[in-house]
């Protein structure tokens, strides 16, 4: 089911300073955010001011004009600002894109805003940009030091130790692209041409301990420390270099000019990089791969800005714990919307069967079921599922109740209308003559066919007009006992006749009754059934999600464990064993818990669903096989 996006023409601000210099989120970009019902793919630009940042979002936004450029050395960007355009490549994905405050601003001098600035980028983004001027050398390495200083702004739980495993933070970090402005080197090491990728990378080696120089070591260490930082929290990282896009005075006009007007290698360059992003920026997730909503991270802003502005650091896990119940509430009443909205506007009251208005229930009920699912996430115990089966259910006992009742009204409508003549006659004692019985049983049939003819009676059809008929027997014995032309053995045949038809409607309103009994518990059964499908394909999609994350997060320690090892950091690569033989056994955990996990989560819906689904009790017992043979 595809979601609900926004397009905005220009940006604004997501996150600014207050009066009292605290960070706060700002509302109206929540409302813009809270729109989005699809995933998103959040790209963050950072880097020190007046290097360009707000160009490359203008492009990645298919806007000359947009995130404010400037052409002073001043800064231009303060806070966070927010532009949401639909994804050009991926279907059903909003692109976020942020364009943040630059660091190292003279003017402002505040470095423990630009820690946060940096720190919100990092949890709020997908894929972090880090912008630069000239090349990756050891200066541009040091200034980026908000790096080493993440795990004091940033925990990924609340009891975290001290040198807690960088695969923790892999998990929540985004992908790294550092992109580096107005290069001018030529592409090689030793003679050899290497991509911008390994330009990064070899920028990124680290270098040997010295270990029988102390201040050596020290700097060594110190060298090594934004290095690691980087090598050892953003998996992937890639690098994209640009040559000067113009002359200096074209440089000042940037936002008037086209690409005709700029150097044709810088706008290829550009192209490249856009290209990237809108292919490689992966959908922004929380820990076990749950996928993230326009509506989730604003949640997660408030969360996140909420712990700064009241002294304390962001804890991750505490976060998604938080997220979890807000959004699953919030899950709960948007299907329980969708579904008063769907009923409302597809049933016609009455309708003419109870099978009529089941199948519009099923269709809804359905909907409201893969809405809440798509919109929640860690329903431990499946506790708001059940919430939501119980709701659904309220809601259609409501519904068959108005149903029932607008039956009866129009029954009862139509017997006023068809049966008038009829009620006529007996007041005015027409058929209080020798004949009349039998011309008031004549009256009293064709009546009853002409009613059983009409539409729009609904549910209650047959069970309105015995009530009604019942009503008329002691007429009817009146009329026959007064009708002299019959003998004593024709009244005893006609009394035995009226009991016949009597019976014969009462088994027919019995027999309405229960078509109807029979499909309220088809519709429960029905309803179970749906709700464990849908939870089974959940559980299995996350369970996906779960193993691929672990997969990403071992392959990158791999990867790191595989080049210290090439680059003489034996002892280092050895100490990451342990951490990868962790990883590895996570992922066999969650692996090897999948069949067992579903198989409690169906004991549990099926038990606590018969609470308030009865009509599903006799067959509950043999659902958990059923449905783990299909999944297994």
């Amino acid at each position: 089911m595809a979601g609900q996006t926004v397009s905005m023409k220009e940006p604004v601000c997501l996150i600014e300073n207050d009066n009292d210099g605290k960070l706060r989120v700002v509302r109206s970009a929540l409302d813009i955010l809270d729109q989005i019902d699809q995933h998103v793919v959040v790209v963050s630009v950072v880097g020190l001011y007046r290097t360009g940042k707000s160009y490359l979002m203008n492009k990645l936004a298919g806007e000359r004009k947009g995130f404010a450029l400037g052409a002073t050395i001043q800064s231009k960007t303060k806070g966070i600002w927010m532009w949401c355009v639909p994804h050009p490549e991926k279907r059903d994905h909003t692109l976020v894109l942020l364009d943040t405050e630059g660091l190292g601003d003279v003017e402002k001098g505040d470095e423990k805003n630009d820690n946060w600035i940096f720190s919100l980028a990092v949890l709020l983004s997908s894929t972090l940009v880090y912008n630069s001027m000239g090349t990756i050398d050891n200066n541009a390495l040091e200034k980026l030091h908000y790096v080493t200083e993440l795990t004091e702004h940033i925990k990924v739980k609340s009891n975290q130790r001290d040198g807690e495993e960088s695969s923790e933070y892999l998990r929540y970090f985004p992908s790294f692209v550092w992109t580096v402005r107005d290069f001018t080197l030529t592409l090689e090491v030793d003679g050899r041409p290497i991509t911008a990728n390994e330009y990064l990378e070899n920028a990124l080696k680290l270098r040997t301990d010295t270990l029988d120089i102390k201040i050596s070591r020290k700097k060594d260490q110190a060298y090594n420390l934004p290095r690691s930082c980087l090598r050892n929290y953003f998996s992937p990282r890639w690098c994209f270099v640009f040559e000067r896009p113009a002359s200096g005075d074209k440089m000042r006009r940037m936002e008037e000019l086209t690409d005709a007007d700029l150097e044709p290698a810088f706008v290829e360059q550009a192209k490249e990089f856009c290209d990237h992003v809108f292919n490689e920026a992966k959908t922004k997730t929380l820990k076990q791969g749950l996928k993230v909503t326009g509506r989730l991270l604003g949640n997660l802003a408030e969360t996140y800005v909420s712990a700064i502005r009241s002294g304390q650091i962001p804890c991750l896990d505490n976060a998604v714990l938080a997220l979890a119940q807000i959004e699953n509430s919030s899950a709960i009443e948007r299907a329980r919307a969708h579904y008063q909205k769907g009923m409302a506007d597809w049933v016609a009251y009455p309708t003419e069967t109870q099978e009529e208005l089941s199948e519009v229930h099923a269709v809804m009920e359905k909907e409201a079921v893969a809405i809440f699912i798509n919109n929640s996430f860690k329903d431990e115990d499946q506790k708001y599922q059940l919430e939501l089966m119980k709701v659904l259910q309220e809601e259609y006992e409501k519904i068959c109740e108005r149903n029932y009742k607008e039956s009866q009204k129009a029954c009862e409508s139509k017997i006023q209308c068809i049966f008038a003549p009829l009620e006529e006659k007996i007041r005015d004692g027409s058929y209080m003559t020798p004949g009349g019985y039998k011309e008031y049983c004549n009256d009293l049939k064709l009546a009853t066919s002409e009613y059983r003819s009409e539409g729009g009676r609904g549910v209650k059809a047959e069970e309105v007009l015995n009530e009604y008929l019942g009503r008329k027997a002691s007429i009817g014995e009146a009329i026959l006992s007064a009708d002299q032309s019959l003998t004593e053995a024709e009244q005893r045949a006609e009394v035995e006749q009226v009991k016949r038809e009597a019976s014969e409607r009462e088994n027919r309103a019995m027999e309405e009754q229960l078509v109807v009994q029979e499909r309220l518990r088809a519709d429960q059964q029905r309803t179970y059934e749906e709700n464990v499908n849908q939870l089974m394909e959940r559980m299995e999609r996350d369970s996906r999600n779960a193993i691929a994350e672990h997969d990403r997060v071992l392959q990158a320690r791999l990867k790191e464990q595989n080049d210290l090892l090439r680059q003489g950091f034996d002892d280092r690569a050895h100490q990451m064993q342990r951490e990868i033989d962790t990883l590895k056994g996570a992922k066999a955990q969650e692996e090897e818990k999948k069949p067992s996990f579903m198989s409690t989560a169906l004991d549990t819906v099926g038990t606590a669903a018969a609470l308030f689904l009865p009509g599903i009790l006799p067959k509950v017992g043999g659902m958990a096989v059923k449905w783990l043979s299909k999944w297994f």
